[in-house]
């Protein structure tokens, strides 16, 4: 197993591993297992995001081996039949493609997941890219003022916008209020946790008083030099940290065929 980092923001590869044969989780029995995880373990909390290349997955060894970080957790609109844990991501065409901007996955839980976990069955020829942007590393450069405004602040998070998209009743959307500026549970680094996608506005501001302040953290958190890009490939594994990374499904591949699976798994409160 080689691990080697493919940007400088963040990003690793993990070649010559194959993930089934990581044994079943929580295993205790195999010292070496153990010690490979904890070694990938280790390469996720300092990359933030790692690609397996190479893999040939079903969707119960996909969830084998997500399972190794925690319980996997359901989205509430999708799902497939045989595999509820799962979500089929297909090229509909980019005029219904909801995945066109900058998001950190369902933070309108109160417990947002804190990976997600992509196998791509089915890639186009060109485009179709995912892009990341490190969330503590755009914590990090807000200046001195900003930090003191936003450490103190907690925002709204919202399904309604999505729901609308699945037919379901956006009043029954699932809410959370989270800390503007979270601390990730293992590295202890703070990041910030907002998105255009489910953040409604700050608690105790306006929506008015709220929006520019937020408009202002969009764009700072996916400034180009927090960024970097995975292009996929048939067989190619991803898993990212929600806790600390923003991504952005790139739609510039027209109608060509691309199929992917996802799954979460369940995070802590944000805190």
């Amino acid at each position: 197993m080689r691990i080697s980092r493919f940007a400088a923001p963040l990003g690793a590869v993990v070649e010559d591993f194959d993930v089934r044969t990581l044994g079943a989780p929580g295993d205790q029995s195999d010292a070496n297992n153990q010690d490979i995880w904890q070694t990938l373990n280790q390469a996720f909390c300092d990359h933030h995001v790692l690609v397996f290349p190479g893999q040939n997955l079903t969707p119960e060894a996909q969830m084998a081996f997500a399972s190794h970080w925690g319980e996997l957790v359901r989205h509430p609109y999708s799902g497939l039949d045989d595999y509820p844990d799962i979500i089929e991501l297909k090229n509909f065409g980019k005029r219904v493609d909801v995945n066109q901007h900058w998001h950190s996955d369902m933070t309108y839980n109160s417990a947002p997941p804190k990976l997600t976990m992509l196998y791509a069955l089915e890639t186009p020829e060109l485009g179709g890219a995912t892009a990341f942007a490190n969330q503590i590393t755009a914590y990090e450069e807000l200046s001195a003022g900003m930090r003191s405004l936003v450490d103190g602040l907690q925002a709204e998070h919202t399904a309604a916008g999505l729901a609308g998209l699945y037919k379901a009743d956006p009043e029954q959307a699932p809410r959370a209020e989270h800390p503007v500026v979270r601390s990730h549970d293992e590295s202890g680094k703070r990041a910030l946790y907002i998105c255009r996608a489910f953040t409604r506005k700050f608690i105790n501001w306006s929506r008015e008083e709220s929006q520019s302040v937020l408009d202002y953290l969009y764009r700072h958190s996916t400034r180009m030099e927090y960024q970097a890009r995975h292009q996929w490939r048939p067989g190619d594994l991803v898993m990212w940290d929600n806790r600390c990374v923003l991504h952005y499904a790139v739609h510039d591949h027209g109608d060509e065929p691309r199929t992917i699976h996802r799954l979460q798994v369940a995070g802590p409160i944000p805190a």
